[in-house]
């Protein structure tokens, strides 16, 4: 009876070894912290790693995260213009490792406490700000909140990374409205681009028409100084050819020669638009008449030379 109850208490005193053991040793994980408590009064940090306490008289009231976190925040406020539109601000933050006992003991809720002064900053920008300026000046406001918060909260323990706007979402009528206003301005800037482009494109056309017709006049003017030159030649070498032809008789030859090769033209194409003036024998020194008449006075108004040189002809 005796073994029976050693073997009892060796039980009981074993159990109650390895329950006191148990409560000697504690894990904290990596990127935590152990907070504890000797009969609810602060004591120490614990870091990560197998720790050691006294047991049932000191406990582990708590594991802070010192991993950095991330709370977003959406606020509802109005602009300058009085426009409605919802603010989603990201806020990284961390307990520092050094004010552990201010993160834990002195701040209830943190995500709670920086949920606060993120809706009291975004609703004291915002409103002095017009709606086409809130995304141009959203970095201005992830500032503003972080600054806020950096002064704060790290008299809390906390430390704060970075504050972000990520988005920034208006009414769904003023939305579209601002997409109309947009489309409406590009599109009156794609109309002055179009009317500049078709300016450029008749200014070049009416350049272009303009250096034709002058190298059309200067061929037209060179042509005219040939055929003159020509039939001087022509009239030099008749001349002396035959004796006693007058230069009447030379611009007679020359300009039936021209007219029958008229004809012959004419007649080789199918399509024309030539009128065909009489050609009877009786009618054809008045032709002649009117060509010599009508060159004379287009030489005589063209160049004064090449008019002394038709007179000159028709003496």
């Amino acid at each position: 009876m005796n073994e029976e109850m050693y073997i009892v208490v060796g039980a009981v005193a074993s159990v109650f070894g390895l329950l006191t053991l148990a409560q000697c040793l504690f894990v904290v994980a990596q990127q935590r912290l152990g907070v504890v408590e000797r009969f609810g009064k602060f004591v120490r940090i614990a870091h990560p790693g197998l720790n050691v306490k006294i047991p049932f008289i000191e406990r582990v009231a708590g594991r802070p995260n010192l991993r950095v976190q991330q709370l977003d925040v959406q606020v509802e406020t109005k602009t300058q213009d009085d426009v409605f539109v919802h603010v989603v601000v990201s806020v990284q933050y961390f307990i520092i490792p050094e004010a552990a006992y201010q993160a834990f003991y002195r701040l209830e809720d943190a995500a709670s406490q920086i949920r606060s002064f993120v809706f009291d900053v975004v609703r004291a920008r915002v409103p002095n700000i017009d709606i086409d300026d809130v995304f141009r000046k959203k970095d201005d406001i992830a500032d503003a909140v972080k600054n806020e918060l950096a002064l704060v909260m790290g008299d809390f323990g906390y430390g704060i990374v970075k504050a972000l706007v990520t988005d920034i979402e208006p009414d769904a009528r003023v939305k579209a409205a601002m997409n109309e206003i947009n489309a409406a301005q590009r599109l009156r800037q794609a109309a002055a681009e179009k009317g500049e482009a078709d300016k450029i494109l008749k200014v070049k056309a009416a350049e272009a028409d303009a250096d034709a017709k002058a190298l059309a006049g200067r061929g037209i003017a060179d042509q005219r100084r040939a055929i003159v030159d020509g039939l001087r030649e022509s009239v030099d070498e008749f001349q002396k050819s035959i004796p006693g032809a007058s230069p009447q008789d030379v611009m007679n030859l020359v300009l039936m020669t021209q007219y029958f090769d008229t004809l012959k033209d004419v007649g080789a194409s199918s399509v024309t638009n030539t009128i065909l003036m009489p050609h009877s024998p009786g009618a054809l020194s008045d032709i002649s008449a009117q060509l010599r008449e009508a060159m004379i006075t287009a030489q005589q108004v063209g160049n004064p030379r090449e008019g002394h040189l038709a007179r000159h002809l028709e003496e």
